[in-house]
């Protein structure tokens, strides 16, 4: 560390004599003009000097270059650019209001339907949503969802229809680090994967990491989906809604203090089963969640945010069995100024995800859950033009429920059981520096330093030989070992530590203004673990942290990319090609049973994961006509060899495909605007079937005919291809103009040829032919929808 700021101190003293004259610093925040929201990624340009930079999350902006008299460009796609003459003497703050450049009904208007991706940043693998682009793309039952159009991008997939969380370059689900507003969403789907819980009217800006991974951000290995709120409008009060099929939405913002501080609340409720009743059906599926926000700004220097997410879901088969989980949030965020070239955010956060059950039909309730608290300080600092420096500490202490047994009836029988509790503290440091080495190359370095404590609990089994799964020799299999006994701690004591340091490192080199070649390499810990041995994560699914028997995952990822913009930014491509390699990823005995299992220890194996392939994106930003071509070829596979000469390991030792290897993905994506009051948008997904298993044969017992399965043919087989096609239309009437209500009906059609895509393929036996035959399970045919959007 000493050696690195050493490097760091040099490389400061060598741009100060290069660029020796004196130099100013110009720093400000940029706004949207109409509600005073603060915009992210605001370009700010110099074209005198070639130099310029861009608005952080909370839409500052540092810029130090020579005193003079220059023209400031400040641009941002959907925007009108300012253009402004700027005498420059002495330091300055200043803040710029940029007006849209056409109406809509989304507060924030980008024209190309995804932001294009600077040829010239050392940053790659990431792509950027706005919330106009999430409303234009078809979904099912007409709910716009942020994770239903990640999967139209290069390197994201999904286990299908109905399918909870989303896979990022062939890694788990469990391996995306979800943030809203910096705090960690564990489940990021409502009805087992049919709706995100993310309410499109709420968000400000989406960016999904896929490499190349920023210092600041861990504990995950495949992705980080980072998502803001909007802040309010500060200028004037106003309503946006959305109604439809099967749910609707409400937000309201407005000033608190106007120009300073103000409010938003947004709301969703679906509400579908309140018409099962009338077709003699008592069972309920629905969900809500709420949105909100309040900030204060006290001065130019410290703005203070109060965001919270509540959201449930509850699904019921009569009053027998209810299930309902959900996820709360609520952070407090304090932006400072220390000079015109610090910037600084200090988060205090809390999080927490429930799962439940009520199983009244036996006679008892099941509780679980998982509950972190967060401290975070992060630092921006502008050092020059060339040289930005971000850094920071994190500290996340965690309690893991995985589970109660409550008895809600005294006749049931049922005795009160309470899986032990664990605990854990996660503790990061990280320093990321971006350095413009001259005008064609730029690099982007840093580490991030992580410390992981398993901290004491009640109970901690103990088994013979440290080994709590054995190899049967007899029976050739693996098995539960038998506790040898029982080990009690205090809740400070320390079970087990982690100390990790990974190092992050990226280049962009620009071959002219319209081309670059861009190279990554991260490594990233992860040390908390969904158990789940199913291709899709559910809310039975349960959390646990490293420690005596569950060593960390550790990744270590290269990627290389080409990027091209074409015709002055109407078009680009951006291909990148990966490899990742996975320790530690924990595998499962045959025959493994995670659920309220209190020894989950002794069904689970460290194995290796490893992922490759190539990422292809071509994109339409401009015309009538947008949108983008996405193709994947990757595979995605897991070994798990024997501990010793004497054991076979999991599938013989050999790899195997994991559940969310898809070779081909292809997504296209378009929307055409046909006049002011008609728009229309389609999507094509196709992606190769998910591995699976199917029978090797059968055998007959007392005239049944039994399938055969081959433990040692893990995930041989697929299910077939996936594919569909998604169309919409969206009516803006002409009363719009003038008018403080403003309107639009948005039709549309998913799977428009009523493919019948396999979500899983069963085996039973007939019960006419006594044959075993395979029956095959799908979610959706063709789905019409149309939902009603306003704002007031």
């Amino acid at each position: 560390m000493l050696h690195f700021k050493k490097i760091l101190f040099v490389l400061f003293i060598t741009s100060t004599i290069v660029f020796g004259q004196e130099k100013i610093t110009l720093s400000g925040t940029v706004y949207d003009n109409s509600n005073n929201e603060t915009l992210i990624g605001v370009s700010v340009f110099i074209p005198e000097l070639n130099a310029g930079t861009s608005t952080n999350e909370y839409g500052f902006y540092s810029i130090t270059i020579p005193k003079g008299t220059y023209k400031i460009q400040v641009s941002y796609v959907g925007y009108t650019t300012i253009v402004e003459t700027i005498n420059l003497s002495e330091k300055l703050t200043k803040d710029f209001k940029l007006k849209e450049a056409a109406e809509s009904l989304d507060e924030i208007i980008i024209e190309a339907d995804i932001e294009k991706l600077n040829v010239r940043t050392p940053q790659m693998s990431v792509n950027k949503l706005t919330s106009a682009t999430i409303k234009q793309i078809p979904v099912v039952l007409g709910e716009s969802d942020i994770i239903k159009s990640l999967i139209l991008l290069p390197g994201v997939t999904s286990a299908g229809e109905g399918a909870s969380g989303f896979n990022v370059r062939g890694g788990a689900a469990d391996q995306n680090l979800i943030l809203l507003d910096e705090a960690i969403v564990f489940n990021s789907s409502h009805l087992f994967g049919f709706f995100s819980v993310f309410n499109p009217d709420v968000i400000k800006d989406v960016k999904l990491y896929k490499g190349g991974i920023p210092a600041r951000f861990g504990g995950r290995l495949s992705s980080v989906l980072d998502i803001y709120q909007k802040e309010g409008n500060s200028k004037d009060f106003n309503l946006t809604g959305g109604i439809g099929l099967v749910s609707s939405r409400l937000l309201a913002e407005g000033p608190i203090e106007k120009e300073k501080s103000s409010f938003l609340i947004g709301g969703r409720a679906s509400y579908a089963h309140l018409f099962l009743p009338l077709f003699d059906n008592d069972n309920k599926a629905y969900f809500y969640d709420v949105n909100s926000k309040i900030n204060y700004r006290f001065n130019d220097r410290n703005n203070l945010f109060l965001s919270t997410y509540f959201g449930k879901d509850i699904f019921g088969v009569s009053d027998n069995f209810v299930n309902k989980y959900g996820n709360n949030v609520v952070n407090v965020r304090w932006n400072h100024l220390f000079s015109d070239k610090i910037f600084s955010n200090l988060s205090l956060i809390y999080s927490d995800y429930f799962y439940g059950l009520i199983l009244d039909f036996v006679g008892f309730e099941w509780d679980s859950g998982i509950t972190n608290f967060n401290l975070k300080y992060d630092f921006k600092h502008y050092i020059n033009e060339n040289i930005k420096l971000s850094y920071g500490i994190n500290n996340i202490y965690i309690k893991f429920n995985p589970g109660e047994i409550i008895p809600n009836r005294d006749s049931s029988g049922i005795l009160p059981e309470k899986l032990t509790d664990k605990y854990a503290n996660e503790f990061a440091a990280y320093l990321d520096a971006e350095h413009q080495i001259n005008k064609k190359l730029t690099l982007q370095y840093g580490a991030r330093f992580s410390n992981f404590l398993r901290l004491g609990q009640d109970e901690l089994n103990v088994y013979a030989n440290n080994q709590p799964v054995i190899y049967n020799e007899q029976f050739k299999k693996y098995e539960s070992a038998v506790a040898t006994g029982v080990e009690n701690f205090k809740r400070s004591d320390v079970i087990s530590s982690f100390i990790n340091f990974e190092p992050r490192f990226s280049l962009s080199y620009v071959l002219n203004d319209n081309e670059s070649i861009k190279a990554s390499y991260n490594r990233m810990a992860q040390y908390l673990h969904l158990l789940s041995n199913t291709a899709s994560p559910t809310p039975l699914d349960v959390w646990a942290p490293s420690g005596r028997y569950i060593k960390p995952q550790l990744l270590d990822q290269f990627a290389i990319g080409y990027f091209k913009t074409i015709k002055n930014g109407a078009y680009s491509l951006e291909t990148e090609a990966f490899y990742k390699d996975i320790k530690n990823r924990i595998d499962y005995i045959n025959g493994a049973n995670l659920i309220a299992n209190n020894e989950i220890e002794t069904v689970i194996l460290n194995g290796q994961a490893r992922a490759y392939g190539l990422e292809v994106l071509l994109k339409k930003n401009e015309g009538d006509l947008k949108g983008w071509l996405a193709y994947t070829l990757s595979r995605s596979e897991q070994q798990t060899p024997g501990r010793n000469a004497n054991e076979p390991g999991i599938n013989q030792g050999n790899w195997y495909s994991t559940p969310f290897d898809k070779t081909h993905d292809i997504s296209i994506n378009g929307s055409y605007e046909l006049n002011k009051k008609w728009k229309f948008n389609a999507n094509f997904l196709f992606q190769t079937g998910q591995p699976t298993n199917y029978p090797i044969g059968q055998y007959e017992v007392q005239g049944l005919n039994v399938p055969i399965f081959d433990d040692n043919r893990r995930n041989a087989d697929r299910l077939p291809a996936y594919h569909r096609l998604d169309i919409s239309a969206t009516l803006t009437p002409t009363t719009n103009n003038n008018r403080k209500w403003q309107a639009e009906w948005v039709f549309g059609l998913y799977n428009v040829y009523g493919r019948m895509n396999a979500a899983s393929i069963n085996f039973r036996q007939n019960r006419e032919t006594f044959r075993n035959e395979a029956i095959q399970t799908s979610i959706f045919g063709l789905v019409p929808s149309v939902t009603y959007n306003f704002k007031f």
